[in-house]
């Protein structure tokens, strides 16, 4: 389930490359991953999607750590369990998910809300994340480190590998998810509505599987930016050109964030 999908990739006129994934890990990594200031950002809610989804995903997919490490100090386990006692540890999991499973449904079932019944389930959840950068150096060289939790690491080894291989395209916009070449500088601005809804959306499908209309689209962005107060997370991924490499704007170099440009 892990993914490391490269959704827009982009290189300036003056040589400044962006680029935009999109990424399933498990969600008791996303802490991790947050902590990097460089990045923008949009993550699956346990406060928007349904508790019946979630339920569905842990019963038929959930997740399991990639390393069952035996306790020692310090941060690191250099060695795993082995024998009965990893046998034991990895039953003892899926235990503990399907009674996370059982406590979210009855919790549902008497009416509690999806943002605090889904929080039973997070340890056993994916999480699906758009995230977008100009530097990414930092970011490898710590998690693909040998120290770093094997789970964070297998998806930055994953993104590295991904970057490697993909070609940037010259362009003068950087636009997620927008299939078209801005025509103007004002064409571009109505395109990063779009973007950014379906940034907002960390994916292409609603959650009933249908496919939103550019119509639906715009009324999500003017639902999040146009609102008081604004959810401005979405207009952070979208980006025009700089003039100059060292510009700065917001998290991006060489990039104008279209953040900065509405003021928001």
């Amino acid at each position: 389930m892990y993914q490391a999908k490269i959704i827009c990739d982009s290189i300036s006129p003056v040589g400044v490359r962006i680029t935009t994934f999109e990424l399933v890990y498990p969600r008791f990594i996303h802490g991790e991953f947050m902590t990097h200031r460089v990045f923008s950002r949009n993550a699956a809610s346990s406060r928007a999607i349904p508790v019946k989804t979630f339920l569905k995903q842990v019963l038929f997919n959930r997740v399991d750590p990639l390393h069952w490490g035996a306790n020692q100090a310090g941060m690191q386990a250099s060695t795993e369990l082995t024998g009965v006692k990893r046998f034991l540890a990895k039953k003892l999991w899926a235990a503990s998910a399907v009674s996370a499973v059982c406590t979210a449904y009855l919790m549902s079932k008497v009416g509690l809300h999806k943002q605090v019944a889904n929080r039973i389930l997070e340890p056993f959840q994916w999480m699906r994340t758009v995230v977008t950068a100009t530097e990414w150096d930092g970011f490898f060289e710590l998690r693909c480190h040998k120290d770093a939790q094997p789970e964070i690491q297998h998806l930055a080894l994953m993104m590295r590998q991904a970057m490697e291989v993909s070609k940037p395209v010259k362009r003068n916009y950087h636009l997620p998810y927008v299939n078209m070449s801005p025509k103007s500088y004002e064409h571009y601005r109505e395109l990063a509505k779009i973007s950014a809804a379906r940034c907002a959306r960390t994916s292409y499908v609603k959650f009933d599987g249908s496919i939103p209309t550019d119509k639906d689209d715009l009324g999500l962005y003017a639902k999040l930016i146009e609102a008081k107060p604004a959810h401005a997370s979405p207009v952070e991924h979208q980006a025009c050109c700089a003039n100059k490499r060292s510009l700065r704007s917001g998290n991006f170099v060489g990039w104008n964030q279209y953040r900065k440009v509405l003021g928001v």
